[in-house]
């Protein structure tokens, strides 16, 4: 005699929404620009110095990257010298930011969640993934709750088997 059992997906009953930000991840290599690499004996920049670097170098090097600019020295840079080298980047580079690779992955995804609908979410049950394979920065996750909190239904973070609530309308 055989048993059948029905297995019944409580989760895909539920009606909740899964949104996974690394969706979202651009494309695309990243680059850390240290400026402190064009600075004389690590402590200032020469601009005749710089000036001809500017006029050598390989822009197109950069071409279809995401740079983020700074300088880990601690140096005084002027903001001219960020200047041409976002003008000389810009040609070629998907992404030109001032900052380290963290303020890079914040506007990368910033830019992507300003460009979503999210209308769709109105009135619903939405799961925020967590734990993937891909490095998402905690300004996405801050930025997407605060986008969703105007609009969702409930907010959980985690997957929809174990999540941690975040935020439940009255």
């Amino acid at each position: 005699m055989e048993v059948q059992e029905n297995i019944i997906n409580r989760v895909a009953e539920s009606g909740l929404i899964s949104f996974d930000l690394a969706e979202l991840y651009p494309a695309g290599e990243r680059i850390f620009y240290d400026i402190k690499e064009n600075l004389f004996h690590g402590l200032m920049l020469r601009e005749k110095d710089f000036r001809e670097f500017i006029k050598e170098h390989n822009w197109e090097s950069y071409s279809g990257k995401h740079i983020a600019i700074g300088c880990s020295a601690d140096a005084i840079v002027p903001t001219w010298a960020y200047m041409l080298l976002a003008n000389k980047m810009a040609p070629f580079a998907e992404t030109v930011v001032f900052g380290d690779l963290e303020v890079l992955e914040t506007i990368l995804f910033d830019r992507k969640l300003n460009q979503l609908d999210f209308e769709k979410y109105r009135d619903q049950r939405i799961v925020i993934k967590g734990c993937g394979e891909i490095h998402i920065p905690n300004s996405a996750y801050i930025e997407l709750t605060a986008k969703l909190t105007k609009i969702a239904k409930s907010i959980m973070y985690g997957e929809p088997c174990s999540t941690v609530p975040i935020f439940k309308r009255k």
